[in-house]
């Protein structure tokens, strides 16, 4: 695969991460432009033979010569991005921040503007943990398809994408006259941040709900159908009304109940559902503005949890609540606080299987195979509602 020049020297090409890893699973060989070795060598494979011209092609056919392989590329210096470090105050939402972290668990911050939503969730990828390597060809195979050059350097990053709220649902989810995958699916495996949720189109929001209980967007057009990966975490932030200040003690808000309603009501309630956690955040007053962890602390424990979670094959944000490591682990009190929880706060099926994924998490951070009262409790103060 290669772009042939009339000189017959072979000049790169977009997305050879994919064919190689096709031309693996076919048991093939498959020899690629000289330019294109930094790509080839992220996969550590013996089919793969880089050529400079078509005439290293025709003499390694015929047996006159052979093709050097790529070199194994070695570990690069991934950049984490801004650090938690930064974020002073707002400890109830670093605390969510880490939880989400930890269980892949989807995360929306309501509160007013200024009080660091954004801040926080540009600050997730850094306490995230390294893709293995599988998932990183993934996640790069993806962007391929988008005509998007990976990153060397951070090619085992989790991605973080974050649209304007007025892109549109093909931008969005994916499709096309020729189908693309959407931001969704370019965040595999990685981050999706909505900032501004409620100003997003509302066809494009409910276009979320399905892929994110699948972990799959199904795109179909005329001749075209084609189903692609979309293991996304989702992260939101937005104001609790149009102002921005409902709530805040300062009374600067001017919105009437009624106009509260309608602005909430933008993001459907089964959308709503569908997030794990959601922290209200508010102003604070300057002397709780201390600065807290740094990101590689926080990254340390987020590993650790995830540790807990490999044996079980998938983050927590997916497991069934009939697995062992829910099913079994549950305490006499901790049943008997969601049995409570279901009833008061009158939690839907879906509501209380992410109170259970959220729990399991909470106790994977604490280090303990059961899921206590306390833990249930914690999952309980970020439902939605």
């Amino acid at each position: 695969m290669g772009e042939l020049a009339l000189s017959g020297e072979l000049r790169p090409i977009k997305g050879c991460l994919p064919a190689i890893l096709a031309a693996r699973k076919a048991g093939r060989n498959i020899i690629l432009p000289a330019a294109n070795a930094n790509e080839a060598s992220l996969i550590e494979a013996n089919h793969v033979f880089l050529a400079k011209n078509l005439s290293e092609v025709v003499a390694v056919m015929a047996g006159e010569t052979a093709l050097p392989k790529p070199p194994l590329r070695g570990a690069g210096s991934p950049d984490y991005g801004p650090d938690m470090r930064e974020v002073r105050g707002q400890n109830r939402a670093r605390r969510a921040l880490e939880i989400a972290a930890a269980g892949g668990h989807h995360l929306i911050f309501r509160g007013p503007p200024g009080t660091g939503k954004t801040l926080l969730a540009n600050r997730l990828p850094g306490i995230l943990p390294d893709l293995d390597d599988h998932q990183a060809l993934e996640a790069i195979s993806i962007a391929a398809l988008n005509n998007e050059q990976p990153d060397l350097d951070n090619w085992k990053r989790p991605k973080f994408r974050a649209p304007h709220h007025n892109c549109s649902t093909t931008a969005l989810i994916g499709g096309g006259r020729i189908p693309k995958p959407g931001e969704l699916s370019l965040a595999h495996h990685g981050v999706l941040f909505l900032d501004e949720l409620p100003e997003f189109r509302r066809h494009a929001l409910e276009s979320l709900r399905q892929p994110l209980e699948s972990g799959r967007v199904a795109l179909a057009r005329l001749g075209h159908s084609v189903e692609l990966p979309c293991q996304t975490q989702l992260v939101a932030a937005m104001n609790p009304c149009s102002c921005g200040w409902a709530g805040d003690p300062s009374g600067r808000c001017g919105c009437t109940p009624e106009a509260v309603r309608r602005y909430l009501a933008r993001v459907s309630g089964p959308l709503m559902d569908r997030m794990d956690m959601t922290v209200d955040m508010a102003r604070e007053p300057v002397k709780d503005l201390q600065l807290g962890e740094s990101s590689a602390d926080i990254r340390a424990r987020v590993a650790n949890a995830r540790s807990c979670q490999q044996p079980r094959g998938q983050l927590n944000n997916r497991i069934k609540i009939n697995h062992p490591s829910i099913a079994k682990a549950l305490t006499g009190q901790a049943k008997s606080l969601l049995t409570q929880a279901i009833t008061q706060f009158e939690l839907s099926a879906r509501g209380h299987e992410r109170v259970l994924r959220v729990a399991r998490t909470i106790a994977d951070l604490h280090g303990s195979q059961t899921i206590s009262d306390e833990h249930i409790g914690e999952a309980l103060v970020y439902r939605p509602s």
